[in-house]
Formats: structure tokens, sequence, C-alpha cells
């Protein structure tokens, strides 16, 4: 596939199309006929931008990775008092707004880890260096904060957001982003 930073209009149609697809109707039950015809565009075009199916579900994960990222730095970067601690709860924030924009059937990437079950599918590196990413900036805010058990309590940080984004595509917790702040407070040891 050629560099994501530059894509042809039919790439990205076709980038675009896939993503839909994949994460409202699954990785599985779309094939690429339906993609190229749903983009408009040959399957010659979509392995000529892509190469293969496989490739084209990381091109979506690296995409999906790049759009999330971007959407947390942006709340991350917007606390006001740049307080290690205000920095950790504007990620839950920037959660709530993703899902309620983004979202509603889930995590797109567990939802593709479950479908990804061979070890050696490359998008399942991409589907694990964003959640080792997301636990790393748990962790570095941690360590701002002085926090001692830096790599536990990021862990937990980090199971608290995959839980209620399970729990949130479930309609299971209508106060699960209050709750979830103040368990993370708790965690890290303030009131």
């Amino acid at each position: 596939m050629r560099e994501a930073t530059y894509m042809t209009p039919a790439a990205r149609k076709i980038l675009d199309t896939a993503s839909h697809l994949f994460y409202w109707k699954g990785i599985h039950a779309i094939g690429v006929e339906t993609i190229a015809k749903e983009a408009g565009v040959t399957k010659k075009t979509l392995y000529d931008r892509f190469g293969s199916k496989d490739q084209l579900i990381v091109a979506y994960l690296h995409n999906r990775d790049a759009l999330w990222k971007d959407h947390i730095n942006q709340y991350v970067n917007n606390v006001s008092d740049k307080d290690p601690l205000s920095k950790i709860l504007s990620i839950y924030d920037a959660l709530e707004s993703w899902l309620q924009k983004q979202d509603q059937r889930g995590c797109a990437f567990v939802n593709a880890l479950a479908e990804l079950a061979e070890p050696t599918h490359p998008g399942r590196n991409v589907i694990m260096e964003e959640k080792q990413w997301l636990k790393q900036l748990f962790a570095t805010y941690l360590v701002e904060l002085g926090v001692p058990n830096t790599d536990d309590i990021s862990e937990q940080l980090l199971v608290l957001h995959e839980g209620l984004t399970v729990t949130n595509s479930m309609k299971l917790s209508p106060n699960g982003f209050t709750s979830v702040k103040q368990t993370a407070k708790l965690l890290i040891g303030v009131k």
C-alpha cells in the first residue's frame, strides 16, 4: 500500500468504505467485492492500492489508530491547568466524546482482534500497539504525578478504560464515565 499520508482519491474512498463496513458489519463478513462495489471502484483498483484484504485491514486499523490518538491528544492538550491528574481524567472525557460519536458498536480494535484469530495477522500488531500506547500514556502522567507502582496502576487505568468501552456499548453503565473517573482517582490515591 502507498504511504497513508498520501492516498489517491480512489484509495481514500476504498479505505473509508472498508472502514465503515468493517466496523459496522465485521471484517470477515465483508469481502473485497463488496468493498469495491460500495466504493465505486474495481477489485483491480482495490488490489492495486492495497495489495490484499489483509493489508486493507491493516490500513483500516492504522487509520482508526491515528484518528483515536488525535482525538485523545486534543483532549489532553486542552487541559487548562496541565496537571497530570487532569490529563489522565481527560482521557476518559475523550473516550466519552468518542463513544458518543464513533463507537456505538464497541471498540474497533477489540472487535477486530476477535476476528483476527491468526496470531501472525499483521493487524494484530496494530491493535496491540494501540493498547500499549494508551497504557504508556497513562504511565507517563502517573510518573509526572509521582505515583508509585506506575506499571500496575497504568494497567488498572487501561482496564477501566476498556471495561467502560464495553459496558457503554452494551448500555450497561449510565453513570460509567463518572464512576470510572472516581475509580481512577482512588487508584491513583487522590480524592
